[in-house]
């Protein structure tokens, strides 16, 4: 699902692994939180940024462009804009 959305949607996505036990035990589930809470939460604070975001509008009128294709020379992915 995470290489379909990448390519077709646009949507980078991330599995993350907190332990090495697939099935932790219900009563470890709060451990593990605690321990990879701090590392999930800076983690967002690096990543949320990263990228380019904003609207794609006309030069003339500011009206804005659907379906606009952002390319970026040296990144052999473009991008299409929303509505």
């Amino acid at each position: 699902m995470q290489d379909y959305n990448y390519v077709w949607a646009d949507c980078f996505e991330i599995t993350l692994e907190l332990s090495c036990c697939k099935y932790p035990p219900t009563s470890e589930l709060q451990q593990e939180w605690e321990n990879n809470r701090e590392s999930l939460l800076v983690f967002i604070e690096k990543v949320v940024h990263i990228g380019v975001k904003g609207f794609v509008r006309d030069a003339v009128t500011g009206a804005g462009l659907e379906n606009a294709t952002i390319v970026v020379a040296g990144i052999a992915h473009n991008i299409t804009a929303g509505k």
